[in-house]
């Protein structure tokens, strides 16, 4: 019986460790919005290991046009740019203690999307206190995904509404505030919480089955 004990509790460790790593992708929302729209973007980082994430840089995709950041309380901003001025990567670093296990930031910003209907791909790279940095630059399904955003002028159903000029600063202070309600109000979708829950299926249909296996070999 202690082998079984073993098998149970190393599955399900195992499901649940799988289970929270596919709700602790750094993404970028929204994943749809429309071409040339001033549009808010939220960046959310969530931490997947029991060691703080201070710092997380994000590089602007080819065609996006930074524009301006919402401060947050406890994180720097820094920005660098090409020769021609235009912002390349973001990085925002802590001044206190970061991203503790167990929590989630958000850090919004204003960008200026494609002329033309395309994919962007938001690279990020998470680094944790331990001296461990995650590079989110793989390709969708990779185990390391960036998080896409579709420039269409069909916008999906998560897509915030986008500013098709520039707002003045108030409106669009307001805006940000707004959008990061929203944002985290929201699941991450419904198709990680259907493959979470088959993949749980699947997992105790197989810790069945080989109970009952280990218990008639024991019989035996």
């Amino acid at each position: 019986m202690k082998n079984i004990s073993k098998l149970l509790i190393f599955t399900f460790a195992a499901l649940f460790i799988f289970s929270g790593s596919a709700y602790a992708h750094v993404t970028v929302k929204p994943s749809s919005s429309a071409p040339e729209a001033w549009e808010t973007y939220t960046l959310k980082v969530p931490v997947e290991k029991e060691t703080a994430t201070t710092k997380v840089t994000l590089k602007v995709p080819e065609g996006v046009t930074f524009e301006s950041y919402q401060p947050v309380p406890g994180w720097k901003v820094t920005t660098e740019g090409d020769k021609d001025g235009h912002v390349k990567t973001v990085t925002w670093a802590a001044t206190d203690e970061g991203i503790a296990a167990g929590q989630f930031q958000q850090f919004s910003f204003v960008a200026q999307n494609p002329k033309e209907e395309t994919k962007v791909a938001w690279d990020a790279f998470q680094y944790y206190e331990d001296g461990e940095i995650v590079e989110w630059s793989g390709d969708e399904g990779s185990d390391l995904p960036h998080s896409v955003t579709e420039i269409t002028v069909a916008p999906k159903a998560d897509a915030e509404p986008a500013d098709h000029g520039h707002k003045d600063e108030a409106d669009t202070n307001d805006s940000m505030t707004t959008d990061n309600s929203k944002d985290s109000a929201t699941t991450e979708g419904d198709s990680n919480q259907t493959l979470i829950i088959t993949l749980a299926v699947i997992s105790l249909i197989l810790s069945i089955v080989a109970l009952f296996a280990a218990i008639r070999k024991t019989k035996k």
